[in-house]
């Protein structure tokens, strides 16, 4: 047995003004979950905690709260000393229960179809992942769409997806979806990183549903905008001035001797928006000793299409981009996008490596740059944090190089998954939540490394984002011009 002490969301709207956390310390076996706490404060201090429970084996999703903020299933989630325990954040009936009922009204129903036939072996397949789900609703818990729009959610939108798979089933469910805000998906997978059944509702069905929606000519017109332009050109920004691929060789030697080699998947928004992110970090790598293979006809990666379901020629994309880098012997490929990054890595089967520049870096190890005189937060790309797992390796770069380091609690931008194009509005709330966020920390400068990330907080706070690695050059001219000064 331990002794563990925990906060405890109590509220009673029929009595209390507010809600609030009480403390309580509870004796628990080694190894004890979330629910046996619960079930120890209400069997030793007070019998009137209210909270729901019913398999205790994380089959029936009736537990559900969030535990340090994030929403797990009580029954699976080890009591640790320290923690609080609050509802998910729906409307709240008593202390963690939890109105449910407004949400499951949304969850489409099967409609019979006459004379259907059972599914294949195959449907069955694609079925299954989305059967498990146990509409415990962690996920409608922690989606951001959720929070400024009328979303109906994740869990709602992946059962129009299993019933859009079904043979027996009649109902139109991709004019359902689009109702139910098909394309308000920012795909950030936060969703995914709560699920206790770690079901892919943006891969599995989202985006799945945004096909079939593009192949009944239903896709938000300004998607399909992008997608003729990538259609068209390759990229999906149009050249408003001299490309990154326009400015450098195919082969970017280093400074010093060789350490490492890389190719370089440039990105559009990098190659025709800001190439002056991607020149500064081919300087970082120079000053690394790293090489860089730059193929000139590598093309769009194909997020956009395969974000809004836009997939009749991403393969001719994913063929170019491969036969680019594999004939030229490229073993890793290195990206500066999140967004390319996850799908290379994600939507690609590749003969090479690809790794975010944040791994490259840390990998080889960098020339420590002088701290610049700045207290910095860090915006994590969900196409990097969830995307790619990719956490620390930014941290630990930015603390090399700023005098001091903040963090921010991690939250979709807005961004992502065709929103900033197709649902400017929601984009915009989003984005207006990470100011708030940015401006609690006090920074005096917004780090990331995502273009889209990049452009889109900017456009909502006041204080200045910038990619990581320009702010490594930046402490390494500050080193150079102190060196010089000295000498």
């Amino acid at each position: 047995m331990k002794s563990i002490t925990l906060r405890v969301y109590r509220y009673d709207p029929s009595v209390d003004a507010e809600p609030h956390l009480e403390e309580y310390t509870v004796r628990v076996n080694e190894g004890a979950r979330v629910l046996h706490a619960l079930h120890a404060i209400r069997n030793e201090h007070d019998p009137t905690l209210a909270y729901r429970y019913c398999c205790g084996s994380g089959q029936c999703g009736s537990c559900a709260v969030k535990v340090d903020g994030t929403p797990a299933l009580a029954c699976m989630t080890e009591a640790r000393d320290g923690m609080t325990v609050e509802p998910l954040d729906l409307p709240v009936l008593k202390d963690l229960m939890v109105d449910m009922e407004p949400v499951i009204a949304k969850i489409a129903r099967i409609c019979p179809a006459p004379d259907a036939e059972l599914p294949e072996r195959e449907v069955i397949a694609a079925i299954k992942p989305l059967r498990d789900c146990i509409e415990c609703l962690c996920c409608v818990s922690a989606c951001p769409a959720l929070q400024v729009t009328e979303f109906a959610g994740p869990t709602v939108l992946r059962q129009e997806m299993r019933l859009a798979l079904d043979p027996r089933d009649s109902g139109d469910r991709i004019t359902d979806a689009i109702e139910k805000g098909l394309f308000y998906c920012t795909t950030c997978k936060r969703c995914t990183e709560v699920c206790p059944k770690e079901i892919d509702i943006p891969g599995k069905a989202i985006e799945k549903l945004r096909e079939i929606a593009n192949r009944r000519g239903l896709s938000l017109p300004r998607h399909q905008e992008v997608a003729r332009l990538i259609q068209e050109t390759g990229r999906s920004v149009e050249r408003t001035k001299p490309t990154f691929l326009e400015q450098v060789p195919e082969v970017i030697e280093p400074d010093g001797p060789v350490r490492g080699e890389v190719g370089f998947f440039v990105g559009c928004m990098f190659n025709g928006r800001v190439p002056q992110t991607a020149l500064d970090a081919m300087e970082v790598l120079k000053r690394n000793g790293i090489r860089v293979i730059v193929p000139h006809d590598q093309v769009c990666c194909g997020s956009p299409l395969i974000r809004t379901g836009q997939t009749s020629f991403v393969e001719d994309l994913k063929k170019k981009n491969i036969e680019a880098f594999a004939r030229r012997g490229v073993k890793t490929v290195m990206t500066i996008c999140a967004g390319c990054g996850a799908t290379l890595k994600n939507d690609y089967e590749t003969p090479f490596e690809v790794k975010d520049v944040t791994e490259v870096l840390t990998e080889y190890g960098i020339e420590p740059p002088a701290k610049l005189d700045l207290r910095a937060t860090y915006h994590d790309p969900c196409h990097l944090l969830r995307g790619q797992g990719i956490r620390e390796q930014p941290r630990a770069l930015l603390r090399e190089a700023v005098r001091e380091f903040v963090e921010m609690p991690s939250q979709c931008c807005g961004a992502g998954g065709g929103v900033r194009s197709g649902v400017p509005e929601e984009a915009k709330a989003l984005g207006a939540k990470r100011g708030e966020a940015v401006k609690a920390t006090g920074a005096d400068v917004v780090v990331t490394v995502c273009p889209f990330c990049e452009f889109h907080i900017a456009d909502c706070t006041d204080v200045p984002v910038k990619n990581l690695v320009t702010i490594l050059l930046e402490g390494y001219k500050k080193k150079d011009a102190e060196q010089e000064s000295s000498s």
